[in-house]
């Protein structure tokens, strides 16, 4: 560890932790011990801590608000890169008189970001309230809610490859699909450029707490969640089938399928990835059985369960 601290340290800007709990980092409060957890503060200490893996072969795994993140309840023995410095907001241009693309970090909190666009009238964001990850996590997964996503929003993302390389690719370059932007598997993103219309403050801010009223009357948006667990097949609806299924409150462990939304695992107290993922079992077979649909997990799984 000291060799790695040693070779990370040099050009770095931003915190290294050793033997950080993943529990703690987490909206579902579940995950193990990482040997080495980074907050680099730029994309130059970031850089240095993708040169010293490299060398040491050591994997990494990239999160933000850890809000659509499973992670194993075992030893992960790599990397854990928190991008939450990267946390700035600017309005690059006014496109015209009624657009403006905004710069935004991967670290941004969505609440932040919506909070932003309420105060400048700035309107696209409001079918996403209610969302609680970062802006890297939503670009990459491609989040979306009543239609909107954010592929409807990107103007280009800034990536910075395994080798530290930083490269500019423009939306229409992007393979964007339901919840994927279809980025390369090398890559982080580091920031992200929104185009967003001008509008009158209030009335964005009216919409906005109009969806998160009906998100909150049919989601749990209070309880210890990693969101939906299940990716929607096409024309269906992943809660609807788990719901008929027969699986709304289910449990393994401590993990209980929501009763609000059959789509939301709930943490009710010391739950653990193993509980969890021996749920997902238990309700894919269920509606596969009923229904002859495979569910796929929406969730992103991280390390040894």
């Amino acid at each position: 560890m000291q060799d790695l601290e040693s070779e990370i340290s040099k050009h770095f800007d931003g915190a290294v932790r050793f033997d950080e709990l993943m529990s703690n980092h987490t909206s579902l409060k579940i995950g193990g011990p990482v040997n080495t957890m980074v907050f680099p503060a730029d994309p130059v200490s970031l850089k240095q801590v993708l040169a010293a893996a490299n060398s040491e072969n050591i994997e990494v795994f990239f999160f933000g608000a850890g809000t659509n993140l499973l992670v194993g309840d075992g030893r992960f023995e790599g990397i854990a890169v928190s991008l939450k410095n990267f946390h700035d907001i600017e309005l690059t241009r006014d496109v015209d008189e009624n657009k403006v693309v905004l710069y935004v970090g991967a670290g941004v909190s969505l609440p932040k970001l919506m909070s932003v666009a309420k105060k400048n009238g700035y309107s696209g964001l409001e079918p996403l309230a209610g969302i609680p990850g970062c802006v890297g996590g939503a670009v990459y997964m491609n989040a979306g809610s009543f239609g909107t996503e954010m592929r409807d929003l990107i103007v280009s993302v800034a990536l910075m490859n395994k080798k530290g390389e930083i490269s500019i690719v423009d939306a229409h370059e992007l393979s964007f699909s339901y919840r994927s932007a279809g980025l390369p598997d090398d890559s982080v993103i580091l920031s992200a450029n929104i185009r967003l219309s001008k509008d009158d403050p209030a009335e964005v801010g009216k919409r906005m707490k109009d969806y998160l009223k009906r998100k909150k009357a049919v989601q749990p948006l209070g309880e210890h969640s990693a969101g939906c667990v299940f990716k929607n097949p096409e024309n269906e609806s992943a809660g609807r089938l788990i719901d008929e299924a027969g699986c709304k409150g289910m449990k393994v462990g401590d993990i209980e399928v929501s009763t609000m939304h059959a789509n939301y695992f709930i943490n009710k107290n010391k739950g653990t990835c193993k509980d969890f993922t021996a749920l997902m079992k238990k309700v894919r077979a269920k509606v596969q059985n009923k229904f002859g649909i495979n569910l796929e997990a929406e969730v992103r799984i991280i390390g040894k369960i």
